[in-house]
């Protein structure tokens, strides 16, 4: 499956309710040297609004405040969105994505060092 898979798909709870749509998915470069000085990304998490399956493009992070008129649109539009942890994750597929009991809502803004539940 490739990541670019996920965009838009259906996510659920563990119950079966709808909670959104998968807008982006957060990678972290923290494991391994992948020969040379290249480090093998790894999946963090996905972004879900529960809204639209359209992109944030860059503006759910705290400091991206131009075009002003855009920036609002794009957060008003996004509001509610959240950051799942991928373990958290139970299924993922083109067809939609299922969260395992116990996922949290993590706030989507960056910096990741820097999360709150939502």
């Amino acid at each position: 499956m490739l990541l670019s898979d996920l965009l838009d798909a259906p996510v659920r709870a563990p119950s079966g309710a709808p909670l959104g749509y998968v807008v982006d998915v957060r990678l972290v470069l923290d494991g391994p040297l992948d020969g040379g000085l290249l480090v093998q990304p790894r999946v963090h998490g996905l972004l879900v609004s529960p809204r639209t399956g359209s992109s944030f493009m860059g503006y759910e992070r705290t400091d991206v405040r131009s075009p002003a008129v855009l920036a609002r649109w794009l957060r008003w539009r996004h509001r509610g969105t959240f950051l799942v942890h991928w373990e958290h994750v139970a299924t993922a597929s083109a067809d939609g994505v299922v969260l395992a009991d116990g996922y949290r809502r993590w706030s989507p803004a960056f910096p990741e060092g820097a999360h709150r539940r939502t």
